[in-house]
């Protein structure tokens, strides 16, 4: 038994990671918790992991507890695993055994004795081609229900909240200590992984848009061409880029250029660096074709979001770019706001100057891997360009890494169970954001191709024609107080 898919990641490994969900009472672990980055990854090499899904059958390891993250704590422990139906948890010491065991029950601290006939130990190692496996002597008994960490009835993980696996007296599990850990029972690493059972494809999208053929693609692009904003001073629609380092602000800038294009470019800077690689505000507008004119869209690009006080775009420069103070070129300074006597500070914007809708762009395979900092950061954004009135958007890159049906097929992604569900339930998404799952954009960008790709360009498309639609919507807002109207 293996549990049914819930939200996370749909890809190689899944992590569900919300910080602010844990309840220590370590004052340095928490100081220790808040500096650590907002993107988690799981300790498997690729070759682990292969072997380790080896030992069920269609399945996908769900992320849910990393000691080094979290601590060797058994509150900890329990607070992000209890519930979560069939879990595997991973140990790693320095002998490089990889080790652990699964349960097909949930963890719930009723101190009781639970018959789990799914239940085993395994071992994993270079030197072995395959795991090892061992199963209950009676074929009945699985583990015991406590309140401190796992208790397979032979080895005890976070016992006393320690990176010391205990050993227990008994004979549910038989095995040679060699060959299970190496003799090593002081661990590196742990973590806690929910199995969850692969799904197929929904049977019915569940948005319906055209992904076939070059006539949608053209429909689209002759939408984008002729769009005139609903206000007669605006020429432009000025859509402001938001999200965390990495997430693909600059890289769909440069999609949607290539799309018009005629051919895959890159203007914009991109790459995956732990800091922002945009350190400038830059507004970008795309030329309908080489040398042609102008379409009625800027993109505004900024530096990336995150944790620190001190690092990545601060909300006070937010604010100001909505207002229309920041212009292109400005020089973003990390340790301090936008400067108001500063070059390229605009003291009196006027409408065209604004912002008339906010994206917040956010990486697929890591939307549940946001700290508790960022969620705060975002929600905080949201506030304030609520006061505003702006129109809001999601665009959810990376959707072919994040779920493997949609990198095998792009035009199963409204089939995607995933996608569906990380549209509609995740929880930065819905609840930090506030947005509904029609305002949830999920769009591939260009980042190892040479050529286009007809379906990769109509999501690309789609969003930016939802992107002028909602931006219509701001515009009947003005309009109403007083704005002429075209």
């Amino acid at each position: 038994m293996v549990a049914q898919q819930r939200p996370g990641f749909c890809g190689r490994l899944c992590c569900d990671l919300h910080y602010k969900e844990l309840y220590f009472h370590d004052h340095q672990l928490q100081t220790f918790l808040g500096d650590v980055m907002s993107v988690v990854k799981s300790s498997l090499s690729v070759g682990q992991e292969k072997k380790l899904l080896s030992l069920f059958g269609h399945v996908r390891l769900h992320l849910l507890y990393k000691a080094s993250v979290h601590g060797y704590m058994n509150i900890a422990f329990h607070s992000r695993c209890d519930g979560q139906g069939p879990t595997v948890l991973v140990a790693y010491n320095k002998a490089g055994f990889v080790f652990g065991g699964y349960i097909s029950k949930d963890y719930a601290q009723t101190g009781q004795v639970i018959n789990d006939d799914k239940a085993f130990l395994y071992s994993i190692t270079d030197q072995r081609e395959k795991p090892l496996r061992v199963s209950s002597t009676d074929g009945q008994y699985g583990f015991t229900d406590g309140a401190y960490g796992l208790n397979v009835g032979a080895m005890w993980f976070l016992n006393n909240s320690t990176a010391t696996v205990q050993i227990v007296a008994g004979n549910s599990y038989t095995f040679e200590a060699e060959e299970m850990h190496g003799n090593d029972l002081q661990l590196t690493e742990c973590e806690v992984y929910r199995v969850e059972e692969c799904v197929g494809l929904l049977e019915t999208p569940w948005r319906k848009i055209d992904l076939e053929g070059y006539g949608t693609k053209e429909r689209l692009m002759d939408y984008i061409k002729n769009y005139k904003p609903e206000v007669k001073s605006v020429v432009q629609v000025r859509v402001l880029l938001v999200g965390p380092v990495g997430a693909g602000k600059s890289s769909f800038f440069n999609s949607i250029n290539s799309v018009f294009k005629g051919h895959v470019t890159g203007q914009a800077n991109t790459g995956s660096a732990g800091t922002s690689l945009t350190t400038q505000f830059r507004t970008y507008s795309i030329k309908a074709e080489q040398g042609g004119k102008a379409l009625p869209l800027v993109l505004c690009d900024t530096m990336g979001l995150e944790e620190g006080p001190s690092a990545g775009l601060d909300i006070d420069d937010i604010n100001s770019i909505l207002k229309g103070h920041v212009q292109d070129r400005y020089q973003f300074n990390p340790s301090m706001s936008v400067q108001t006597d500063g070059v390229g500070f605009c003291k009196s914007p006027i409408l065209k100057d604004t912002i008339h809708c906010v994206v917040y762009v956010l990486d697929a395979c890591k939307v549940t891997l946001l700290s508790a900092k960022m969620v705060d950061k975002l929600a905080a954004i949201r506030k304030g360009i609520n006061k505003v009135g702006v129109a809001q958007l999601v665009l959810l890159t990376k959707v072919d890494e994040a779920c493997p049906l949609v990198r095998e097929d792009l035009t199963n992604i409204y089939l995607s169970h995933y996608i569906e569900r990380m549209t509609r339930e995740t929880r930065e998404v819905s609840v930090c954001l506030g947005v509904s799952q029609s305002c949830v954009l999920p769009v591939k960008n260009y980042s190892r191709e040479f050529e286009l790709d007809v379906h990769t360009d109509i999501l690309l498309l789609t969003a930016v024609v939802q992107m002028l639609r909602y931006s219509n919507n701001y515009f009947d807002d003005i309009y109403q107080d007083g704005e002429q109207s075209e």
